[in-house]
């Protein structure tokens, strides 16, 4: 039982609140937290993974000490000694290197590769107007914010009782879409098979869904919204306020944007492609 809580409490942690600011307002991750987010048990490993980022780091011309800033955790010891144990100070691009270098097969890797690589482009934002960037990059950039986003409210919604998260998404789509679901969505914009919807949005569609989903994530936590059904109407009711908002302001509804010609899946395969 205590290994089942153990596990429960480290699927809880996200990487946003482990994250620590220090007095000059720069923001880092200590490895050791790091560790435990991305679910491996020894040390012995995980400094594997972080010699890789090093030399990564390295190879890509940053320097390495001050993306890795060695620092001494004291642990105490059963005879009531304690133990200097090696940690690091990690700056962002640290622990993007280290989830790119992590173990695919986990699920919390590809999560973790999302999170850093949405705040990596977050900062290099705030040099360049986003306005200025094509709108191809603002779509890669504008899916991955949904993207987190919807990991995000789901964890809150299946703590607060959603069982069938199908219905519980549709019921925010219908709300913004003006009654449409998910699946109606994927035959308006006539898609393939398997073909993903967020990948088939232009950026100001991705932004309407991406506030309807944190404003439902937020109703959520400050109403303590419990129960199946009080939970689809909750992200119903947001996805209807959100579409008022849009209309009142003159914008243009959620689905009379047109469907951008390629989707993100296609355009990521042309990239790599290119690359090889």
């Amino acid at each position: 039982m205590n290994k089942i809580i153990q596990k429960k409490n480290i699927e809880n942690i996200t990487f946003e609140n482990i994250k620590h600011i220090d007095q000059n307002g720069n923001e880092y991750w200590l490895a050791r937290e790091l560790q435990k987010a991305l679910e491996y048990v020894e040390w012995r490993k995980f400094n594997g993974v972080i010699e890789k980022a090093k030399n990564a780091c390295y190879n890509s011309n940053y320097n390495v000490t001050e993306c890795f800033v060695e620092v001494d955790k004291t642990s105490k010891m059963p005879n009531g000694g304690t133990k200097k144990l090696l940690d690091y100070k990690l700056n962002r691009y640290a622990c993007y290197l280290i989830v790119q270098n992590g173990d695919p097969r986990k699920k919390v890797i590809a999560l973790g590769q999302t999170y850093f690589a949405v705040q990596t482009r977050k900062q290099e934002l705030s040099e360049f107007e986003y306005d200025n960037l094509p709108e191809i990059e603002k779509r890669f950039y504008q899916r991955n914010i949904t993207k987190q986003g919807n990991y995000l409210l789901q964890q809150v919604a299946t703590s607060a009782g959603i069982k069938n998260m199908a219905e519980f998404h549709n019921a925010g789509y219908k709300g913004l879409y003006n009654g449409e679901t998910a699946n109606d969505i994927f035959k308006r914009k006539n898609l393939r098979y398997r073909e993903d919807i967020l990948d088939n949005m232009c950026s100001d569609e991705l932004i309407a869904n991406s506030f309807r989903i944190s404003q439902t994530k937020q109703k959520i936590e400050n109403e303590n919204i419990k129960g199946e059904n009080n939970l689809k109407m909750a992200h119903n009711l947001v996805g209807k306020e959100v579409r008022k908002t849009i209309k009142k302001l003159g914008g243009t509804m959620p689905e009379d944007f047109p469907t951008p010609n390629k989707s993100l899946k296609e355009l990521e395969k042309e990239k790599k492609r290119l690359e090889i």
